[in-house]
């Protein structure tokens, strides 16, 4: 950086996209879930990770529930 910038003057502010950073959580998948969305990754280059989040967020968009009968 050049020593004519003075950047101590500059006045901070908020980060517009704080809201939609993402939260990191643990979770507990199935094995069989878990090799599917690394099989799916090794395919597409996307990590697994980020995979799992855009099922999940089609999900939520497209209002999908899920149908859970307990016998």
């Amino acid at each position: 950086m050049k020593s004519e910038y003075d950047l101590s003057k500059m006045k901070s502010r908020p980060n517009p996209y704080a809201a939609k950073l993402k939260k990191p959580i643990t979770m507990r998948l199935g094995e069989d879930v878990l090799e599917y969305f690394k099989g799916m990754a090794e395919e597409t280059g996307v990590p697994y990770q980020t995979l799992i989040n855009l099922y999940l967020r089609d999900c939520m968009t497209h209002g999908r529930k899920i149908d859970i009968n307990w016998q």
